[in-house]
């Protein structure tokens, strides 16, 4: 007969049973995971070279430690994605892990390659994810200089699953941009890395070069135009064969052809802004084009109902239905007072807008003037505000201009309607935390220039009038309307029944509809990186990317 302590004994165990085989299963799992660990420290090139350890060692204990990148294409996604990285010099972990995975892979040690082709990937997904966050630092102007997160686990089990199915090259094309252009920079890449090798003599005559002006040097005038793919093989051939001295018409017409891809004035002469193109390194065109690339990660893919300003291109692109049904030139912010990135919704067309000016430009710009000309204000019909809310008219006569300053002046500067109104006739409200939006504008001489940077910041649209009709044409208003509120001598707001996305973007590089690379000026100097070693990305531009 069992005795009552026997009894209380055996409650306790039964009692305690299921967190003794929870403490035995735990501790088998810890066992497991050290293990793991281990096997992916054993695998490892170079000590402590897997950034995410654990992570990896799970993702290789649920494989059985079998590999996971048997798949070449695969392999080549994921090298292309990390060179492109690397070579568009944002990030040194990047350019590091490019050079690693050549290496490996070269080498044939297939465990030492999947794991850290893992770690890569892992890594690759923790910057895409931190992308919305971090982007516009990363690719304008500064470098990626701390661990990236480890990716969530959502984009974990994608990448499981996926390589459990054998559909790990997809999960991985997947990651690219949603655009063809980036497969067609990829291209252009290529093209240039085949070039890098060859000779590419620097055109180094100076002065203003024009049509049937004696060539220092034309040989190499004509192989370099040759290399930039505005002059054909045979053409350049024919013309080294005749000894051509002169700069002629075949010449004339394939620099114009340059400086159409470049933004430049299509005139055909050789200039230093032609000039400056013309003998820009291969290195840096490669490293100008996978920075822009990598901006593709930034910028909207669809095209159902959407406007594009380019702020380099210095162009509008208005899309609906994923059609292009109006693009125009445009002003944007001079470098002092850039032109800044944002996303918004244009939301109504002001009709003979008056213009509150920002105090900035208050300061800045217009009260120095006042200083030297006392009519100034009139003579640009400003109206003096004691405040921008329920503000009483201060007549000029009653400010004591010799005692204000620009810094200490009180009051605020309104602009009326009107031809002269720096607004124009058109205002496209966009409400964004910059207080930045499209207009028009009463100096349409400035369209004519081919570097157009000159605004405070807000985007001046050519074709502004067009841009009027559009919109509310396209909002469900009659086209009368329109012709209505652009007659009538005050200022209406009219409320678009469709918000319109607006996306300012900043693009220096991409591929055109004809397969031609165009690069533009960097107005605000976006495209130039930290000064530091980039020897991985010089040693990667004569490698040619799978694509």
């Amino acid at each position: 007969m069992l005795s009552v302590r026997m009894i209380f004994k055996a409650l306790i165990f039964f009692a305690l049973l299921p967190h003794v085989a929870m403490a035995v299963q735990a501790a088998d799992e810890r066992r497991a995971s050290e293990e793991a660990l281990l096997w992916v420290q054993q695998a490892e090139p170079e000590v402590a070279i897997v950034t995410y350890p654990n992570d990896v060692a799970r993702i290789y204990e649920s494989f059985s430690f079998s590999p996971i990148w048997h798949d070449y294409r695969a392999k080549d996604e994921l090298e292309t994605q990390i060179n492109i990285i690397s070579l568009a010099g944002i990030s040194q972990d990047f350019e590091w892990r490019a050079v690693i995975l050549r290496e490996l892979r070269a080498s044939g040690d297939w465990r030492a390659y999947d794991v850290f082709a893992t770690d890569s990937l892992l890594a690759l997904i923790g910057y895409i994810e931190s992308i919305p966050e971090n982007g516009k630092s990363w690719f304008f102007g500064t470098d990626i200089d701390t661990v990236l997160p480890a990716p969530t686990l959502t984009q974990m089990n994608r990448f499981l699953v996926s390589a459990l199915k054998n559909k790990l090259y997809s999960f991985v094309h997947g990651l690219r941009p949603d655009t063809s252009q980036y497969r067609e920079m990829a291209k252009a890449i290529v093209a240039l890395q085949d070039l890098e090798p060859t000779y590419w003599p620097k055109f180094v005559q100076r002065g203003l070069i024009k049509h049937g002006e004696k060539l220092d040097n034309a040989d190499s005038l004509i192989t370099n135009l040759e290399r930039q793919g505005v002059l054909n093989t045979a053409e350049a051939q024919q013309l080294k064969i005749a000894k051509v001295s002169f700069y002629n018409a075949t010449l004339v017409n394939a620099v114009k052809q340059f400086q159409q891809r470049h933004g430049l004035k299509v005139d055909g002469v050789i200039g230093n802004k032609t000039r400056r193109w013309l003998n820009k390194s291969v290195d840096n065109r490669i490293q100008i084009l996978a920075l822009n690339m990598e901006r593709l990660r930034l910028w909207p893919t669809g095209r159902d109902k959407i406007i594009l300003v380019n702020i380099p291109n210095y162009e509008m692109e208005f899309w609906l239905d994923s059609q292009l049904i109006l693009d125009s030139k445009v002003v944007v912010g001079r470098p002092s007072r850039r032109t800044p990135l944002f996303e918004s919704r244009l939301d109504s067309v002001v009709f003979n807008p008056s213009w509150n000016v920002p105090v900035k430009i208050m300061r800045e710009d217009i009260l120095p003037k006042v200083r030297e000309d006392n009519e100034y204000l009139s003579k640009h019909s400003y109206t003096v505000l004691s405040s921008w809310v329920n503000g009483s008219v201060i007549p000029y006569e009653e400010i004591d201009w010799e005692s204000v300053t620009p810094r200490n002046f009180p009051y605020k500067l309104q602009q009326s309607p009107g031809n002269f109104n720096a607004l124009g006739r058109y205002k496209f409200n966009t409400p964004n935390g910059n207080a930045i939006y499209l207009h028009d504008t009463p100096a349409k001489s400035l369209f004519n220039k081919e570097r157009r940077a000159y605004s405070s910041g807000c985007i001046r649209v050519q074709k502004a009038e067009v841009l009027a009709q559009i919109l509310l044409n396209k909002s469900g208003l009659e086209f009368g309307d329109y012709d209505y509120y652009r007659q009538i001598p005050e200022t209406k707001w009219v409320s678009l029944r469709k918000k319109i996305e607006v996306h300012t973007i900043y693009q220096t590089a991409w591929v055109n509809e004809e397969g031609g690379v165009e690069f533009r000026d960097d107005v605000y100097h976006y495209d130039a990186r930290p000064k530091r070693n980039n020897t991985a990305v010089t040693s990667l531009a004569a490698q040619r990317l799978p694509i």
